[in-house]
């Protein structure tokens, strides 16, 4: 009886796999009726129906290019990374990396298995042990699934378009190149295939078609080239401008971010943190804190995880004095290294790219340590209202009233809480429900750059106004001074003129009215004597005498 109980259930499972190859096939073909609908209610139900297909035939590529292209259409580009991550270029070599850096380690561990297995001392316990019935069935699957003019090309149309839609550029360009080339190279065989050197009279016509059965669709394929124009056009511009950045060129490369983050057509969301970021260190360089600042905010708004982000907004912090904030940033990084050493990885999924290497940060946090106890002893003795709100708003010291106003206003413009938002409409989020984070995170940075703004208008403008005041009160002091002098020099010029007259007066000191008296008298003698003999006659010798 158990022979035969046997027997009865090998015959039953004797055609599994041809089974599940039915009803994996009537999932694949009703799925691709619901994703020829081109409605996201029906490629949702479709991937729900290549789920259940994959379920049973795991390695089954057609199921597997049906899911990835769902799921890009669904635009979940994120899982497509995941899923297809082994194919993705900088993956690849940072495994390298870190396999040739553990290769000893591996080498030693495998030896050490495989004298453990060889040591055995029943050689059909070692066979059983190293044989796998799933790993043989999904080898199985997969032969069987297997088509090998389609095999490789969908994973590199279909990652490279993720990782565009991700802001991996680099590995987009690459991806879609060679998802193109393979394309090239299948047509072109197929082409082939079809010609065999023999035409047909009967299926050539005078007005007939040439024949052009491409291996995908045109407009995939145009889609395909329009998209690697823009990832070369931008490409190319953030080499320009890290370039202008490395030659100390800081507005050339302002200028060219400028165009990266201005640009008509929205720009992913992994690619758009990274030329802030980069920006921000162009600002610093330049000697504008506030718009650095305002690039760094941004940069973490789209990626609060991006540890040269905080790094750089807490050292500009911490260079206009303002040690509170720059200690909320440091203490803000120092959880986020507690937290990857804790998890032993980075944040983020495996592919996301960062700029600083694991084994980096346990010397990182220690340095940080001894910084945030530094400034924690700077805040204890009281340095908070030293803060250098010259420096934040871009003036030098000594600056008039209109300086002033024209750089405030020229900073409110540019960082107002209400256009705060303003550069998430030029970015494509690589998760739409990432959107109310990310607004959340842009007010509030942005909120807190306004209010410090607000109060360095405040600081400076009193301070110009107490200069203003002082320079009134020394002008004053001088207008009265000069008054002084000039009263002096009067009186002194009066004496001087006075003592003059004294000198050239004569001693004798003699009445004027005597003279007057005296002239008045002959006059009236010399009237008579006309009166009384004319004018021709002769004047006595009496009044003669008496006149002289």
């Amino acid at each position: 009886m158990a022979v035969t109980s046997s027997s009865l259930n090998a015959t039953e499972k004797k055609y599994w796999w041809l089974t599940n190859r039915k009803i994996a096939e009537k999932y694949i073909k009703d799925a691709r009726n619901l994703i020829a609908m081109q409605d996201e209610n029906a490629i949702a139900s479709a991937l729900n129906l290549v789920d259940a297909a994959l379920a049973i035939s795991p390695c089954l590529d057609e199921a597997l290019e049906l899911r990835a292209r769902s799921l890009l259409y669904l635009r979940r580009f994120k899982e497509v990374a995941d899923m297809l991550q082994d194919y993705i270029p900088s993956m690849k070599i940072a495994n390298d990396e870190s396999g040739s850096a553990s290769s000893d380690s591996s080498s030693q561990t495998l030896s050490r298995e495989g004298v453990n297995l060889i040591s055995s001392s029943n050689e059909r316990d070692q066979s059983f042990k190293c044989f796998s019935v799933l790993d043989l069935k999904k080898k199985v699957m997969a032969r069987l699934s297997k088509n090998c003019d389609k095999e490789g090309y969908w994973r590199y149309v279909v990652l490279g378009k993720a990782c565009c839609h991700l802001g991996l550029m680099e590995d987009a360009m690459v991806l879609l190149q060679t998802g193109k080339r393979l394309a090239s190279a299948a047509f072109r065989r197929e082409s082939i295939c079809w010609s065999d050197d023999s035409f047909s009279l009967s299926t050539i016509g005078i007005n007939s078609q040439p024949l052009t059965p491409p291996r995908t669709p045109l407009t995939e394929t145009e889609s395909i080239t329009h998209l690697l124009t823009h990832i070369k056009l931008l490409l190319r511009r953030r080499a320009s401008a890290l370039a202008a950045l490395d030659a100390g060129l800081h507005s050339e490369a302002i200028r060219h971010f400028s165009k990266l983050l201005h640009g008509r057509r929205c720009t992913p969301q992994g690619f758009l943190a990274e030329c802030y970021m980069h920006r921000a260190s162009a600002y610093y360089s330049s000697g504008r804190i506030a718009e650095s600042i305002g690039d760094c905010n941004r940069t973490l708004a789209l990626d609060p995880t991006c540890i040269q982000a905080l790094e750089t907004r807490a050292s500009i912090l911490e260079t206009i004095r303002c040690y509170t904030d720059s200690l909320h940033d440091l203490e803000h990084l120092k959880l986020l290294y507690n937290t990857i050493l804790r998890d032993r990885k980075l944040p983020g999924p495996a592919w996301k790219r960062h700029n600083v290497r694991y084994r980096e940060i346990p010397g990182k946090l220690c340095a940080l340590t001894v910084k945030i106890q530094e400034l924690k002893k700077r805040v204890a003795s009281g340095e908070l209202g030293n803060v250098d709100y010259y420096a934040l708003i871009g003036l030098r010291r000594g600056c008039s009233r209109s300086e002033l106003q024209r750089a405030h206003l020229l900073l409110c413009l540019k960082h107002k809480p209400d256009q705060a938002t303003n550069f998430i409409d030029r970015c494509e989020l690589a998760d739409d429900c990432d959107l109310e984070s990310v607004t959340d995170r842009a007010k509030m940075s942005a909120l807190l750059l306004y209010r410090l703004l607000q109060k360095g208008y405040t600081n400076v403008m009193r301070i110009i106004m107490d200069e203003e005041a002082a320079e009134k009160q020394r002008k004053k002091a001088a207008l009265a001074l000069q008054l002084q002098q000039q009263a002096a020099e009067v009186n002194e010029k009066k004496m001087v003129e006075n003592n003059n007259k004294c000198l050239i007066s004569s001693p004798s000191i003699v009445d004027p009215s005597v003279f007057q008296g005296v002239f008045c008298r002959d006059l009236s003698v010399v009237g008579n004597l006309l009166s009384q003999g004319g004018f021709n006659r002769a004047i006595p010798m009496k009044y003669e005498a008496l006149s002289c």
